[in-house]
C-alpha cells in the first residue's frame, strides 16, 4: 500500500507539472491507473513498471494540453485579470516570480522539459530514460542543457519585468 501512495505520489507530480493544474493532473491520475486495469494482463515488468505509469502519464498530460487549449487560453486571461485586480502586492509579486519561472519553462523544448521536471522529481538517469524512451548517456546532457537554458531564459524574463 506504501509503494502504491508513492507510485500515486509521482504520477500526480508529473501530472502537475506538465499541467499546472491540480484538478487536471488528477482526472490524469485516474486515467492513467485505468489505463494499468484495462492493460493490466499486458502491464509491463515489475522493474519497468514507473517509467510506464510515466510515460502514460506523460502522453495523457499532452492529450489533455491538446484537448484543452481553447479553454486553458480563456482561463488564462480571466486569471490574470482577477489576480491583478484583487491580489496583496506581496502575493502579486510571488505570483509574478512564480509566472516568470513557468514562462521559462515553457520555453524550453523537449524533451529537454521533461528531462528536467522529472530529474527534479528525483528520478534517475536510467528512469528518465526508459520513461522518455531515450538512451541514458543521452538523459544526463539533456538535462544540463535544460538547466543553462532555464538559468539563460529565466534571466532574460526576469531582467526584462
Amino acid at each position: 500500500m506504501k509503494l502504491l501512495r508513492c507510485i500515486i505520489g509521482r504520477v500526480f507530480a508529473t501530472a502537475r507539472a506538465v499541467l499546472r493544474d491540480s484538478a487536471l493532473a488528477e482526472e490524469v491520475t485516474q486515467e492513467v491507473f485505468l489505463k494499468l486495469y484495462k492493460y493490466f494482463d499486458s502491464r509491463p515488468e515489475p522493474e519497468l513498471l514507473r517509467p510506464w505509469l510515466l510515460r502514460v502519464t506523460l502522453n495523457e498530460a499532452r492529450n489533455t494540453i491538446r484537448s484543452q487549449n481553447r479553454s486553458m487560453v480563456r482561463d488564462t486571461a480571466y486569471q490574470k485579470t482577477a489576480d491583478q485586480a484583487f491580489a496583496t502586492r506581496p502575493e502579486y509579486e510571488s505570483r509574478q516570480e512564480l509566472e516568470t519561472a513557468r514562462s521559462a519553462l515553457d520555453k524550453i523544448k523537449e524533451p529537454m522539459r521533461s528531462c528536467l521536471l522529472l530529474r527534479h522529481q528525483g528520478l534517475s538517469y536510467r528512469e528518465i530514460a526508459q520513461t522518455l524512451s531515450l538512451k541514458e548517456n543521452y538523459v544526463g546532457s539533456l538535462a544540463a542543457r535544460a538547466r543553462k537554458e532555464f538559468a539563460r531564459t529565466y534571466g532574460k524574463i526576469g531582467v526584462s519585468r
